[in-house]
């Protein structure tokens, strides 16, 4: 076992093998926790390995990785349990309590085992991660409370809670973020699971409670600034797991329970579980600015989580606010670890996602040079796949597919989805010979897969519906590419939202390519003009096509014609018939069309400019209720049979979250 005094030795050579990993150096990241990880008394070599697999298993989505991932974090969460137990009654070696800073490094085990179960991104997968976040995990003494003592039992939930209110006893107000150096408000005061105090931070010390063995008095005692803040700042590396581990594990698990499937959230209550995303955000914040290895992981979180939020959730309650924290939490890592992939990754969503797509090609292209190391190709696979996606964004269709072809070089996650995408790219382009080809393939490739993906059940169904339409037209059944007036790229974009963030000049091209088509658009908006050429034949290919116009027209704040568009769609939808993904898109894009018109509404009412004579409250009201209207039907049409389900699931998880934080934010 690891003694009080080894314990800033072990931390510091783990904390090489996480730079190495940060680095983008995974092979020789291994090889540091490979040295001492089978050794009985090293527990955070192996969570290190541990750690190492499940990032390639978060980023490659391969059933190996995970089962290697879950192995090592097994042995990771008993050593620490052991160490745990052992180290309560020993003299501590700072300021807390013995043995808390593994009782941190057990919660950060705990959660990760469960998300490696989510990972699989199945409702088995789901339910495993909340039983092992649910399971009871023995107690130690140091947060004894008086219905929690010694020898009791608790579920993590119950620990991850404990901790937080111990370490943070008065919310987290007091603490810096990436964003701000000095202590700020967060995006607004959470209430749900904590109460914020006021006050200047500081906790009575009692002998039965948290502080019993560090203070040795039996009675209430004067109060003492609480560790961690400004005015009693964490001293050596121990305090600094122990602050930024706490606030890590119960942000992130907190941030996991609010973004689960509707489904399994309705058995997050039924267990008893409570979350406050809202509250984990400024948790991971909080340990993002500190300096120990917890705070890259959450920042690392909460690049994941605000690069998918604006990406996907297609409208934000306080979209400056997630982007300072965004920049400043990329700009802080990015300065220690200039070469790693995932950092310029986030880099260039920003540059993307703030209107500056040609930068962003530029810097992934310097990511993925040969000079870099690249001995994490799952990470560098993330910069390969942005890269094509941020290409085929601005029309540079050709070398958005060859970069999508790349990407199977260095990844063995589901090719057959880079091929669709490169085909559709070339469909784009006006290549039909080379997309035949790319699409011929498909099936042997699917075929060897031993467990599909959601797209490639997507892409089964795309490819049987375009065969019986180019033989109903006659055409040679070799040649199915040249019934395919919509570029399958093209659609898939709408999944990933990418026409919502296109420039005028590239969405008005979308829109007089996709108007041209026949038959004509049969609505009128300030920008379509009618098609001439006679090319969608099916419900399927016209309610794509309004579809995608509704979400340009929407991008360039032409309202009325994204609304008419997205009707449009809907009524086409009613005859769809391999397309089952696309009615509940078209209601998540009428709710996000709500809250966008809403945010416009209602400067311009707050500009004098009265909108049919209402306040903005009035404009606000009107349009919240029309989006969660409109979010319970795109709900009820995500079902487990539909394609693309948990991308959607996910995203009108992520945009009712913002309907109800601009509630909040109203008064409402």
């Amino acid at each position: 076992m690891a003694s009080a005094q080894d314990i800033e030795g072990i931390l510091r050579l783990a904390g090489q093998g996480f730079d190495l990993l940060f680095a983008n150096d995974l092979e020789a990241a291994v090889d540091v926790f490979a040295a001492e990880g089978q050794e009985e008394n090293s527990p955070i070599y192996l969570m290190g390995l541990g750690v190492c697999a499940f990032l390639k298993a978060a980023f490659g989505m391969e059933p190996e990785l995970m089962e290697d991932a879950m192995k090592c974090l097994t042995l990771a969460e008993q050593g620490t349990r052991k160490h745990m137990k052992l180290l309560k009654s020993s003299p501590s070696s700072h300021r807390f309590p013995s043995g808390i800073e593994w009782e941190v490094l057990h919660t950060d085990t705990t959660v990760l085992l469960g998300l490696t179960h989510a990972l699989s991104d199945s409702y088995k997968g789901y339910l495993q991660c909340l039983y092992d976040l649910n399971r009871r995990v023995p107690s130690a003494s140091v947060l004894s409370f008086s219905t929690h003592r010694p020898g009791f039992s608790s579920s993590a939930h119950s620990k991850f809670n404990k901790l937080f209110k111990t370490l943070y006893p008065n919310g987290l107000d007091g603490y810096a973020t990436p964003s701000q150096s000095t202590p700020a408000a967060s995006r607004r005061p959470s209430e749900g699971s904590i109460r914020y105090a006021k006050t200047t931070p500081a906790i009575p010390v009692r002998a039965s409670a948290f502080f019993a063995r560090w203070t040795g008095l039996g009675t209430l005692t004067t109060t003492i600034p609480v560790l961690g803040t400004i005015t009693n700042p964490a001293s050596g590396p121990v305090e600094e797991l122990i602050l930024s581990g706490t606030a890590f594990g119960y942000g992130l698990f907190n941030l996991v329970l609010s973004l689960l499937p509707a489904k399994i959230r309705n058995v997050v209550g039924f267990l008893g579980y409570s979350h406050d995303r809202q509250l984990a955000l400024k948790a991971l914040a909080v340990s993002a600015a500190r300096t120990d290895v917890h705070a890259v992981f959450a920042g690392l979180v909460l690049m994941t989580y605000y690069g998918v939020l604006l990406l996907a959730s297609g409208y934000q309650a306080d979209e400056k606010h997630i982007m300072d924290q965004y920049k400043g939490i990329v700009r802080r890592v990015s300065q220690r670890y200039p070469k790693g992939a995932l950092w310029i990754l986030n880099k260039a969503k920003i540059q993307r996602m703030t209107g500056d797509p040609e930068g962003a090609i530029v810097t992934l292209q310097e990511g993925l040079q040969d000079d870099r190391q690249k001995s994490f190709p799952e990470a560098d696979a993330l910069l390969a796949f942005e890269l094509a996606w941020t290409l085929f964004q601005c029309r540079r269709y050709e070398e958005s597919a060859q970069v999508f072809m790349g990407v199977t070089k260095i990844n063995s996650r589901s090719h057959a989805t880079y091929y669709f995408l490169a085909a559709g790219c070339y469909v784009s382009a006006g290549q039909s010979d080379k997309a035949q080809r790319l699409l011929d393939t498909l099936s042997e490739i699917m075929r060897k897969r031993r467990r599909n993906m959601s797209t490639e059940a997507f892409i089964k169904r795309k490819l049987a519906f375009y065969k019986k339409k180019h033989a109903r037209r006659g055409g040679d059944p070799k040649r199915f590419t040249e019934s395919m007036k919509i570029s399958p790229a093209k659609e898939l974009a709408i999944a990933w939202n990418t026409h919502a963030h296109v420039d005028k000049e590239t969405a008005l091209a979308h829109i007089e390519e996709l108007t041209a088509l026949t038959p004509p658009v049969d609505i009128q908006t300030d920008t379509c003009q009618p098609g001439k050429l006679l090319d969608l034949d099916t419900p399927d290919e016209l309610a794509v096509r309004s579809l995608i116009l509704g979400i340009l027209h929407r991008s360039l704040g032409d309202f009325a014609g994204a609304r008419k568009l997205l009707h449009d769609a809907l009524k086409h939808y009613q005859n769809a018939d391999p397309n089952s993904w696309v009615g509940g898109v078209i209601h998540f894009e009428l709710a996000v069309l709500d809250m966008k018109e809403g945010d416009w509404r209602s400067v311009a009412v707050s500009e004098g400019n009265p909108a049919e004579g209402n306040t903005a409250l009035e404009v606000w009201t009107h349009a919240i209720k029309n989006a969660k209207d409109t979010l319970a039907h795109a709900h009820a049409l995500c079902t487990r049979e539909t394609d693309l389900s948990s991308r959607l699931d996910s995203r009108i998880v992520m945009l009712h979250e913002e309907i109800d934080m601009k509630m909040k934010q109203l008064g409402i």
